[in-house]
C-alpha cells in the first residue's frame, strides 16, 4: 500500500495549525462582545442609573430649543444652580391634559421658593395647538419646543407625558416615565433638596 507524500520534508518540525488558536481567539471576543453588550446597556440605561441611585448628567444639556410663544431659546444647562422639573407633553396628549394643574403647582411652589422650576417640552405639536392646549388649562410654566425629537431620544422618552427631576448640577435624580403623582413629586424635590411641596389630590383634576 502506497502510503501518501510527506507534507514535511524530512528533518522539519511539524507546526501545529493556527486554525484552533483563532478559533478560541474568536470564542473570546464573542464573548467581551456579550458581556460589554451587557454591562454598557445596564451602565448607559437612564432608568437603571436613576434606580440604583446614581444621578447621571443630564443628556443634551447644551442642546438650544425655542421657546414656546416666546423669543429666542433656552437650553437645560442655562438651569444650572436651580432644581429644574422637565415635564414633555403635547396637545394631542390625553393624560398630559390631567397632570397640568399638578405641574402648574410645581411649578409654582419652586418659583414660591425661589428653588426651580418646571420646563415644559412640546413633542410633535403645532405652536398654536402648544398654545391654545396651554391657555385652556391654564398652565402656569413656560415650554420650549423639542422640533427634531432631540431631548425625547436623548432623554430615552417612550411616550407622553414623562417627567425628569433634575437636580441643581442638572443631574437626573428622578424619573416618571407616564402621569406625574404629587407623592412622587415631594419625594422627588426632597431628593434634590428643595423644600417645595404640592398637595396630593391634584392628579386628573383639570383647571
Amino acid at each position: 500500500r502506497r502510503e501518501p507524500p510527506a507534507l514535511y520534508p524530512t528533518g522539519v518540525t511539524r507546526r501545529s495549525s493556527p486554525v484552533p488558536i483563532a478559533v478560541v481567539v474568536m470564542a473570546a471576543l464573542l464573548v467581551a462582545v456579550l458581556i460589554y453588550g451587557v454591562t454598557g446597556r445596564t451602565t448607559d440605561n437612564l432608568d437603571t442609573a436613576v434606580k440604583r441611585g446614581e444621578r447621571p448628567a443630564a443628556p443634551v444639556s447644551t442642546l438650544a430649543l425655542p421657546r414656546l410663544g416666546a423669543a429666542g431659546s433656552a437650553t437645560l444647562a442655562s438651569f444650572r444652580g436651580r432644581v429644574l422639573v422637565v415635564n414633555v407633553w403635547a396637545s394631542w396628549c390625553e393624560p398630559c391634559k390631567g397632570e397640568a394643574p399638578l405641574l402648574s403647582a410645581i411649578h409654582d411652589a419652586l418659583e414660591k421658593s425661589g428653588e426651580g422650576q418646571v420646563l415644559g417640552v412640546t413633542y410633535l405639536d403645532a405652536s398654536s395647538q402648544s398654545l391654545a392646549f396651554a391657555r385652556e388649562f391654564r398652565i402656569t410654566f413656560p415650554s420650549v419646543r423639542d422640533t427634531q425629537q432631540k431631548l425625547f431620544k436623548g432623554f430615552e422618552a417612550t411616550g407622553q407625558p414623562e417627567t425628569y427631576v433634575l437636580d441643581r448640577d442638572g443631574r437626573v435624580a428622578a424619573i416618571s416615565r407616564g402621569v406625574i403623582k404629587a407623592e412622587f413629586a415631594n419625594r422627588a424635590l426632597a431628593a434634590v433638596g428643595a423644600k417645595a411641596r404640592v398637595p396630593a389630590g391634584l392628579e386628573g383634576a383639570r383647571s
